[in-house]
């Protein structure tokens, strides 16, 4: 299982080095951070459209985005994701998909936390 490092803990991406960059759904990088280089979140918005995108990866296993309508959604959900991801990369078989079996174990897993953070 991809272990938990003792001094991981999320911390701004790059040193902050990507906000205010364009993201991948077209909106302004807000916030953008990385726990211990294994699962990383980004918020963008975009006020003159009301749109707001978190991008949500697990190295090796995930890339994930949910939108929202408002800021106030978008940050609480960013928020509530984190102890999520952390607990999933406890689940997961470490160093990615890399026989059958343990893509079969890490499926379930990556379904389970869409369906509940979608």
């Amino acid at each position: 299982m991809v272990g938990r490092a003792d001094d991981a803990a999320w911390r701004p991406y790059e040193d902050g080095g990507s906000i205010g960059w364009m993201g991948t759904q077209g909106g302004t990088i807000a916030r953008d951070e990385d726990f211990g280089g294994l699962a990383r979140l980004t918020y963008e918005l975009d006020d003159t459209r009301s749109f707001h995108a978190i991008a949500c990866s697990v190295t090796g296993w995930l890339l994930y985005h949910r939108f929202f309508d408002n800021a106030a959604a978008a940050t609480a959900a960013f928020e509530e994701m984190k102890p999520a991801l952390e607990a999933l990369l406890t689940q997961l078989p470490e160093g990615g998909p890399t026989s059958p079996a343990n893509t079969r174990l890490a499926g379930p897993l990556l379904a389970a936390f869409t369906v509940r953070h979608g």
